[in-house]
């Protein structure tokens, strides 16, 4: 009897360490600032489409001629691909303009909900059905640069 019960502790206590990542995931509100709109034009260092956000890294060119680099999160890499991303879809060296929402903690992290690929394609960045993705000038080209911060 005693280790039918030590069994299911086992297995409840093993289900609880299994289910901690999916309890620790984050909302948009809570990381990102819809107040902080930022438009950034720079070039593509790595682009990592893998669960559970996808990642680009890119550097921006400063109005002083500095380089900073921002890390832009974007949706899962389901949410991408039904918006016409693919895993080829960015390779280091390519111009992009990403329009997204800073990180509340001031780092250069931003969420980015649309983008323009060196390509001309715009595509939407897989953002939370709640959060308002910034509408597209009346061009259809791509956003304006905006100075860097």
């Amino acid at each position: 009897m005693k280790s039918a019960k030590f069994a299911a502790a086992a297995a409840l206590i093993g289900w609880l360490v299994a289910a901690l990542p999916a309890f620790s995931h984050h909302s948009f509100a809570a990381e990102f600032d819809l107040n902080k709109p930022i438009t950034l034009h720079g070039t593509a260092v790595k682009w990592e489409m893998i669960n559970p956000h996808s990642y680009i890294t890119i550097d921006v060119k400063n109005d002083d001629g500095s380089v900073t680099r921002w890390s832009v999160e974007m949706g899962a890499p389901s949410a991408l691909y039904r918006n016409g991303w693919r895993k080829d879809s960015v390779k280091a060296g390519d111009d992009l303009t990403i329009v997204g929402y800073r990180a509340r903690d001031g780092s250069n992290t931003i969420f980015g909900s649309q983008a323009r690929l060196a390509d001309g394609r715009q595509v939407l960045g897989g953002a939370p059905r709640t959060v308002p993705t910034p509408p597209p000038d009346a061009s259809g080209s791509a956003p304006a640069k905006q100075p860097n911060p």
